[in-house]
């Protein structure tokens, strides 16, 4: 990427997403950020000004937000949980319920997500999951009765599975092909960058705290701090546009092609526009019956794998119960929350290594080493806890996985969830995925504790077990990655449609001459 400037660029507010005015696009023309598209054969150019890649960049970082959210709430239950469960006296299974709840609500909102998108808008979806997400931090944080805090805590969950679903599809809607995969994980990245600030949130609440003091209101104020960053999601929301691709899908064309003005190179936005409108056009008639047709349902299913495996990996074992597995290896509770500070620490650095390598390397390389990297992690991880070996062992075995998992299936799943289904049921068929990845995560989340504590499992295969469990499920699912997951590198959201219909008709083709 090369820039060329002839002198500063205009001083413009960094929250104002209108549209440039006619003295802003004549300095942009002295600005260019020269991107070689590697899809073009004959090494064709596209050029953003500086004013539309700065635009772009301000609207992407606001809908990550909706990441740092969902980061935020699922990662502060890992040092409020040891609090909670002696605050309401609960039994391994009801200490598995008290994290897995909001992993259900996940599920609901997940599911709810692709109606409440179409029928009202990408914005207006992240809009309720912010409202959401603030009225689920107030709720917790205040509660005297478990059935009540678990209620709250479901609510937060379905603010995150909408953001969940949304963000990512918004984000990808939003970006040119050449970009897509660097700026769709940034969404992953929001995701982690939010569970770390929430590890040092904790970390300083407790810091220095009696144990009594954390039983009594520590869990609350790190429950309720989710707010402030709630409050400000729902305000930097009004300055960001409507997806151009609901906007058409609504018939709305010459909104979609201002919004598209923003961040396309002029040469290519009635190329852009047209392709969209083609493209739902084409597919108009679709229906809920359209998930099932041959071809389509493959790539459901394929979806939903990915999404289930990103979480049969064992990441949420690790981001919600870091501190309570780290505290039976180090000398307190407080050194284990600390550890789990460092961890964030290094999970941000290997997203942020991953965003690097996504448009480089590809989806599937990527995939392929992370998944070899996190299974030895887990190992490690069993085997140090198996045989209670205190000092910084595990937290390094913990570094190797959550780095191993940042680089692949952490930024690589959301990546391809937004990618390979055909815009006619990208909305349907990704809230699919995503409930089926939060199902997955609820089944890991609510057992862990259960497995660990398990006298049986205990007595055959030691402690470690559980995280060997991991492994293996990382293992299967690098299997199915090196049989069935395609390359997308640098393929706009309507060329993958093209191929995935071009395969559909080969598929149906081949069947008929088959029975004929």
């Amino acid at each position: 990427m090369g820039i060329t400037t002839s002198r500063a660029a205009s001083h413009a507010n960094p929250l104002d997403c209108s549209k440039p005015s006619a003295r802003d696009v004549a300095t942009s023309k002295r600005w260019r950020f020269r991107m070689t598209d590697k899809r073009s054969p004959d090494g064709a150019i596209t050029s953003l000004s500086r004013q539309q890649l700065s635009y772009l960049i301000r609207i992407t970082l606001i809908a990550t937000l909706g990441g740092l959210l969902f980061g935020y709430d699922t990662g502060v239950i890992s040092g409020a949980i040891g609090p909670i469960a002696e605050y309401f006296q609960l039994t391994p299974a009801e200490k598995g319920w008290a994290v897995s709840s909001v992993v259900i609500g996940c599920i609901g909102g997940a599911i709810c997500a692709g109606w409440v998108s179409i029928r009202f808008g990408r914005r207006m979806a992240f809009l309720i999951a912010a409202i959401l997400f603030l009225l689920s931090a107030i709720g917790s944080a205040t509660a005297t009765d478990f059935t009540y805090y678990t209620l709250w805590r479901i609510l937060g969950g379905m603010a995150v599975g909408l953001a969940s679903v949304v963000a990512p599809m918004y984000i990808s809607e939003m970006s040119p092909g050449h970009l897509r995969g660097r700026t769709v994980s940034l969404f992953q990245q929001s995701i982690v960058f939010g569970q770390m600030v929430v590890f040092f949130v904790n970390y300083f609440i407790a810091k220095g705290m009696a144990e009594h003091w954390m039983v009594d209101y520590g869990w609350r104020w790190m429950l309720g701090s989710e707010a402030l960053p709630a409050l400000l999601f729902g305000l930097l929301l009004l300055f960001i546009p409507e997806s151009p691709r609901w906007l058409v899908l609504r018939g709305r064309h010459e909104q979609a092609k201002s919004v598209l003005s923003r961040f396309t190179p002029t040469a290519e936005l009635d190329k852009t526009l047209n392709s969209i409108v083609s493209s739902y056009r084409d597919s108009s008639r679709d229906n809920l019956v359209s998930l099932r047709e041959r071809g389509l349902l493959g790539l459901v299913i394929l979806g939903v794998f990915i999404a289930s495996a990103q979480q049969l990996t064992g990441i949420n074992v690790v981001m919600y119960y870091a501190p309570d597995v780290l505290s039976s290896v180090t000398a307190s509770s407080e050194d284990a929350l600390l550890q789990t500070s460092i961890m964030g620490v290094t999970f941000v650095g290997g997203n942020l290594l991953g965003m690097l390598l996504i448009d480089k390397v590809g989806r599937r390389p990527l995939l392929i080493a992370g998944s070899i990297g996190s299974m030895i992690g887990m190992c490690a991880l069993g085997i140090i806890i198996g045989r209670d070996a205190v000092g910084y062992g595990a937290l390094i075995a913990l570094i190797v996985y959550v780095v191993s998992f940042a680089i692949s299936w952490g930024c690589v799943c959301w990546t391809l969830l937004s990618e390979i289904f055909p815009n006619a049921i990208r909305g349907r068929a990704m809230a699919l995925a995503v409930a089926g990845q939060w199902f997955a995560g609820f089944v890991v989340t609510q057992t862990f504790p259960m497995l660990r504590e398990s006298a049986w499992l205990n007595s055959l295969f030691g402690s470690g077990f559980s995280f060997w469990l991991y492994a293996v499920l990382t293992l299967l699912s690098l299997l199915v990655v090196l049989r069935y997951v395609p390359e997308t590198k640098g393929k706009t959201l309507e060329e993958l449609e093209n191929i995935t219909g071009t395969r559909l008709s080969k598929r149906r083709r081949a069947l008929a001459s088959a029975s004929s």
